[in-house]
Order: structure tokens, then C-alpha cells, then sequence
């Protein structure tokens, strides 16, 4: 998940409570313990039931309101998880924003929306917080369906001003009418890289009016900020927002700077400042990643590069975000992935934290998968100068580890959360002789489907994807990757890889940068969807694969059911097919990487499995054998590009029924492929057109469904497959 507005802090350091004396407490030591309890009235955040409740609190109630906040913040990412860093750093700044504006009146739009939880808080969800066992009522990101207070759902970056222009031009064109106040933009640096960030910038200063944009500057993007934008704001910052250049006022915008951004009083006088403001306005304030993490270290056990003394008696007890503490040029420190000793400060770490019961667990297949393609291609690097890693931010998330981007050294890019310019700029590296790598998660590369298109896949780049988290998911509504495999392999020109063991994996990755010129390299883009949980767990434990135990023999694979078989023969045997290779396999070039590989020969049935899925077809195959003494043929099709002809011919030869398993969307995906073939090349004898199945995903937004539940809904698995099967006969 993506984070555009950390939040810096080092774990050294105190926050301001209520009352002077009690400005040196660290609030890391205060334990998740005495967290306020939901309906105590002795806790003001007990008592928010509204942003009306907010504005009710004497000003010198503000900061102790920010402390429960920040200790319920800090005991819920110990026992649920989230986007916990992002949220430390946002407290002050919502509370001010709901004591100054008046919501839901006045429009707030936060981006990314990961950092609404203290504005959930704040409008009567407090108690999801509070309570553990109301831990799953709210989604990690705003949402309507939830509360009037929140205006969309957003798991992604960069659309917070354009939104906001929407919601204020129809406010001036309505006037009164409209029901709309102030409208309110709240975006991080990191966001700001988006470009349709800059888009909404520029049309905002265009439009006029109320709108304003709250830029919450923190430093850090999920992991480093990188562009050429963040000289200029570090030069703001550190002239207090008065150096030139300033971006801002270069797209003609009002400009108000911020430094005490984890101050509740400045900021509430900043917001009421702009409150009911005439013009578009930028409010950019300067606040703290993490504020507030526990940590062990402390800035004197490490060698900062601007080490300066923390003041426990500062106004505020938040110190500046100075704790960049190496030189390579990743901007954060060495907390190595994104779920690892997250802490106070320019910190990747405090992206995203596990809760404390994942804690030791081995990694998921992110990272696994990650690691091992990062692991392949960096003994390359010496001799190939053009071959490039590009992640549009989220790295560590996606196993690409801060050791490995600083031997990589120039062989990585991180472009910031910038897929659409991450994939156009591979493109530019491959016209130009180069082998770039982008990687990042599915769902995300939907921002870039106009750039698969046009840059990549009609100019013929010999681009590689790795496509993470592809599949179903237990993830939230804006996360899902169960639509990769109907946009990636319906893009012409575009070659999509579904892989089902680390071996398949490696290979692909190595087919897929082969580098130009070399024997059977691909034409152009390769897209390799990198294995999910079904296929890491089955890698560990062989006995969920109990057709091949996870043997399987050496590439190239597929071998076409010999078509000569007869269907009276009962089946085919297995030493008759060994020594049919099919006629694709012998062609000339690639085609060889799209053949299907046939795991298993039987009769009656055949399944194919797709990617992720095909643990459950040799399950379901071990099930029809076990219980019905039914030996069906299993397949995986290694890729759902195109139909491997030569095997779908072989099976109208002593197969009654095509079984195709995917764990995505049915509609528009791979499996009705299969369907379609056989509609579309009916032979007369009736006896040799099997009867297919589809198993797959409804077309629907799923939210934090269990993956178990959503099998189930969409009958994958082995009890309901097997059901289907048997009630055929």
C-alpha cells in the first residue's frame, strides 16, 4: 500500500502535552496499555463524537486531545497494523482542521487517504480504534459509505487538488445552493511527484476561487522523495517559505508556509487565516514522520549527517527532521523493508507496520519474489550497462531492499509514484538499446494503461513488468489486483507471463531481458505476473502440489497431447506423451515460452490452472482420482497471452470436460478464452467438443474479504470445483 506523506521523527525525542511541566515526557514510553477506553469520559477522545465536539474543547484541551490521539494511534498499529507512520504525523493538522473548518460543509479531501485515520477518529469512528473488537468497521482509507465526513474513496495518489477543483466549481457554479463551503486539498511531498498532482495545480490556479490546498511536507515519500521539485522545497523550508524558486507561485498560486506543522496552536491560527479565502491557496506545513514511534536507537547512536541536539524543552518537543543519516541517496535511513523497526523520522520503515503478532513471520510473496528477481539480476549489472530496475515508489514493499539499491547504485531508479512516467520512461530506455525492469503492484499500474498502449506495446519496447500482488486478495476495495490478467494480456503486442514456481519465475525474468539480439529474446513487452501466496505456500509445503510434488520437468515444457489417441483407449498414457513434442514447441524464436505444459495425462477431465490457481488443480485432480477413481489430466498454461492451440486440439481426443481455474476476474479474463475456442471451432462429431467450465472472480470491488471467503464465493475450491465436475457426469 502507498504512502505519499510520511512524517519524520527520531526516537530520541518528547511531544507536547498539556502543561509545561509535562513537555519532557516521552510519549513512547507512555505504554498501549492506558489507552484511552471508548466511552470513558475521563479521555476527551472518548467524547468526539463530531468535529462539533472538537471546536467545543477549551484551547488548552487541543494538545492533550493530540496526545490520546498519538498513544491511540501507537497501541492500534501494535495490535492491528496500518499506515500507522503517515497518521503520527497528520495528528495536529487534523485536529486543526476539524476545529477550523466545518465539516462536512466544508469539503476535506485527503491524499492518500491512508492518512484519514485521526480525521476518522474525529467524526465519530473514534471507537474503531479504541476497541479491538471493532477493529475491521472502518477501511484504512476515507470512504462514504462510512461517514458524510469522508468525500471519496482513494487508496491511490495524486488526485486530492483535482477533486478539490471539481468539488469548487460546483460550488461557484451553484453558489449558495450547492451546500459546499470551504474546499479543502490535504496531499503529501511524496503525492505531489504524481503528475496529475502538477495537472490539478494547474488548473487550480486557473479556476480561481475558494480552494485550498494543505501541503504536508514531511520529507519522505514512502521511501525517499526523488525529483527535481525537492531542492526547491527543502530551500523553502529552510528560509522559513520565502526562497525562489517557488512552484508555487510559479503556477500562480497563493503561498502560506507552515514550519511548526506538529504545533496544534500554529496551525489552527494558519487555518484560520485562509478559512473562507477568495482564491486558490497553498498552506504548506513542515511536519514529522512517525511522530511518536517507539524506538531504541537515539540520534546519538547514530552518524547523522546534520546531527543536531534534540531539545526536550522545545515549544513543541518535535525536533527538525534532520535525520538523514548516510550518503547514498536514498533519503532515509537503513530501516531495510517496509514493515521492519519502524520509528520516528525519515523512516520506510513507518509506511506501512505489521502488527506485532505478524512479527517473525517469513516473508510474503512480495518480497519473497521480489528479493529473487532483484537477487538475478544483479550479477548482470557489470556487463550489461543499460539493464535498469525502475520502481515507481513503493520498493521495499515489493522486496526490493535498501542493500540491494545501493550496490545497484545507477541500475536503479526510483521515479517517485509515477507509474504512467515510470513506464514511459522504460520505454525511452529500451528504444535507446537499454533493458529496463519496472516493478510495482497490480492495481497500480492501472495508472499507466494509456502508457502499456501507446509507448510500450505499439512502439514494440522490449519493456519488462513484474506485476505484484496480482490475483485475489484479502486486500482493501482500491488495492485489488483480480483485473491484471484481463488488462495485461488483452494489450496487443504485449506478452503476459503467469508463472508457478520460483523456477518458472527465474526463467521468465531471464527470457523477458534477454538481452536484444540474443536467441528467442521477445519482440517486445513482457509482463510477468509474480507468484502470490497459493504458489509461495505450495513452494514450501510439497504436498499441496500432490500431482508432481512440485517436480516437474526441464523447459522447454510443453508437450500437446498426441491428437492421434483414441478416446476409446481409456486415456493417454504417460510415456506416450514424453515423446510427442508438440509442433509449436519446435518453432523457431519464442514461441516456446508460450506453450503449455501438460503435468499430468489422463482422461474425462482435463484442468488447467492458471497461475496462482494451479495448486488447486492438481488438488482437485488428487480429489477426482481419490474419490471418484477419475485420473484427470492437469495442466499449466505458464501464460495467458494466447490459446496453445495444440493442446486444446489434443483434448477432444478421451476428454469430456475443460476445467479452467483463475484467481481473477472471469469476465473478460482468461478462462472464457478457452471457452470461446472451443465455441468457435465446433467439430461435427458431437463426442469431441467438450463441455467447459469457468471458475473465477465476479466483476465487483471486494473489500478486506478474507481470500478463504472470496474462494468460496467464487467456488475455487477443491469441494466446489469437484462438485461441478462430478455433477457434469
Amino acid at each position: 500500500m502507498r504512502s505519499a506523506s510520511g512524517n519524520g521523527f527520531d526516537s530520541s525525542d518528547s511531544f507536547a502535552v498539556s502543561g509545561a511541566a509535562e513537555r519532557t515526557a516521552r510519549l513512547h514510553d507512555i505504554p498501549p496499555s492506558i489507552t484511552p477506553s471508548h466511552g470513558d469520559d475521563s479521555h476527551l477522545l472518548s467524547r468526539i463524537a463530531s468535529p462539533a465536539d472538537v471546536k467545543a474543547l477549551a484551547p488548552n484541551e487541543l494538545a492533550e486531545l493530540c496526545r490520546e490521539i498519538r498513544t491511540t494511534l501507537l497501541a492500534y498499529g501494535h495490535q492491528h497494523g496500518g499506515h500507522i507512520g503517515s497518521n503520527l504525523g497528520m495528528v495536529e493538522a487534523t485536529v486543526a482542521l476539524h476545529r477550523v473548518f466545518d465539516s462536512p460543509r466544508d469539503r476535506i479531501v485527503f491524499d492518500v487517504s491512508h492518512q484519514s485515520y485521526v480525521h476518522k477518529m474525529l467524526t465519530g469512528r473514534a471507537a474503531a480504534y479504541l476497541d479491538p473488537d471493532r477493529f475491521s468497521e472502518v477501511t484504512g482509507f476515507t470512504n462514504p459509505d462510512e461517514s458524510k465526513h469522508d468525500q471519496f474513496v482513494l487508496g491511490h495518489t495524486g488526485t486530492s487538488i483535482s477533486l478539490a477543483c471539481g468539488l469548487a466549481k460546483t460550488r461557484d457554479m451553484e453558489g449558495p445552493n450547492s451546500g459546499i463551503g470551504n474546499v479543502i486539498a490535504v496531499i503529501g511531498d511524496g503525492s505531489l511527484s504524481s503528475g496529475v498532482a502538477f495537472e490539478g495545480l494547474n488548473n487550480a490556479a486557473e479556476q480561481g476561487g475558494n480552494l485550498i490546498i494543505v501541503f504536508n511536507d514531511n520529507e519522505m515519500s514512502i521511501a525517499g522523495d526523488f525529483g527535481g521539485m525537492y531542492g526547491p522545497l527543502a530551500r523553502l523550508r529552510a528560509s522559513g517559505g520565502t526562497a525562489q524558486p517557488n512552484l508555487f507561485n510559479a503556477f500562480g498560486l497563493d503561498y502560506r508556509y507552515v514550519e511548526a506543522g506538529n504545533d496544534v496552536s500554529a496551525l489552527v491560527a494558519a487555518f484560520e487565516e485562509v478559512r473562507d479565502i477568495d482564491h486558490p491557496v497553498v498552506v504548506h506545513i513542515h511536519t514529522l514522520k512517525g511522530a511518536g514511534y517507539d524506538g531504541e536507537e537515539t540520534h546519538a547512536d547514530r552518524q547523522t549527517a546534520s546531527a543536531s541536539p534534540v531539545s526536550l524543552d522545545s515549544p513543541t518537543g518535535v525536533h527538525p527532521t534532520d535525520n538523514v543519516n548516510h550518503s547514498e541517496p536514498w533519503h532515509s535511513d537503513h530501516c531495510n523493508l517496509s514493515d521492519h523497526e519502524p520509528h520516528e523520522g525519515q523512516c520506510e520503515a513507518s509506511h506501512w507496520q505489521n502488527p506485532d503478532a505478524a512479527i517473525g513471520k517469513p516473508d510474503d510473496p512480495r518480497k519473497h519474489y521480489g528479493k529473487m528477481a532483484m537477487a538475478a539480476l544483479e550479477p548482470r549489472f557489470a556487463a550489461e550497462p543499460g539493464l535498469v530496475v525502475i520502481s515507481p515508489a513503493t520498493p521495499g514493499s515489493n522486496g526490493i531492499t535498501h542493500e540491494f539499491r545501493e550496490r545497484a547504485g545507477a541500475h536503479y531508479v526510483d521515479t517517485g509514484i509515477t507509474e504512467s512516467h515510470a513506464v514511459a520512461y522504460a520505454a525511452g530506455i529500451a528504444r535507446a538499446g537499454g533493458t529496463p525492469v519496472v516493478a510495482t503492484t497490480a492495481s497500480f499500474f492501472q495508472r499507466a494503461y494509456d502508457q502499456f498502449f501507446q509507448e510500450m506495446s505499439l512502439n514494440r519496447s522490449r519493456v519488462t513488468v513484474l506485476d505484484f500482488l496480482g490475483g485475489l486478495s484479502g486486500s482493501d476495495n482500491t488495492h485489488s489486483g483480480a483485473y491484471d490478467v484481463t488488462m495485461f494480456s488483452n494489450i496487443p503486442g504485449a506478452t503476459m507471463l503467469v508463472p508457478t514456481s520460483a523456477r518458472d519465475y527465474l526463467a521468465d525474468l531471464a527470457w523477458a531481458t534477454a538481452p536484444a539480439g540474443s536467441a528467442d529474446a521477445p519482440a517486445g513487452p513482457v509482463v510477468i505476473r509474480v507468484p502470490g501466496e497459493a504458489i509461495l505456500t505450495a513452494e514450501r509445503d510439497a504436498t499441496l502440489l500432490p500431482v508432481t510434488g512440485g517436480q516437474i520437468a526441464d523447459r522447454p515444457q510443453s508437450t500437446s497431447l498426441p491428437v492421434s489417441v483414441s478416446s476409446a483407449s481409456g486415456g493417454i498414457s504417460a510415456a506416450t506423451v514424453r515423446g510427442a513434442v508438440s509442433v509449436t514447441a519446435q518453432r523457431a524464436g519464442v514461441r516456446h515460452m508460450l506453450d503449455w505444459r501438460v503435468n499430468q495425462t489422463g482422461s474425462h477431465v482435463a484442468i488447467i490452472g492458471l497461475g496462482n490457481a494451479y495448486p488447486l488443480a492438481e488438488q482437485t485432480a488428487a480429489a477426482l482420482s481419490a474419490d471418484y477413481g477419475i485420473t484427470a489430466t492437469v495442466i499449466d498454461p505458464r501464460q495467458c497471452t494466447s490459446l496453445d492451440s495444440d493442446v486444446l486440439e489434443s483434448l477432444r481426443d478421451g476428454h469430456q470436460q475443460v476445467i479452467t481455474l483463475e484467481d481473477g476476474q472471469l469476465e473478460g479474463g482468461w478462462g472464457e478464452k478457452v471457452t470461446a475456442y472451443y465455441a468457435n471451432h465446433h467439430v461435427s462429431d458431437g463426442s469431441r467438443n467438450p463441455h467447459v467450465l469457468n471458475f473465477g472472480a465476479a466483476k465487483e470491488f471486494t473489500d478486506r474479504v478474507p481470500l478463504g471467503e472470496l474462494n468460496e464465493r467464487y467456488g475455487l475450491t477443491v469441494e466446489q470445483v469437484t462438485e461441478a465436475i462430478t455433477r457434469c457426469f
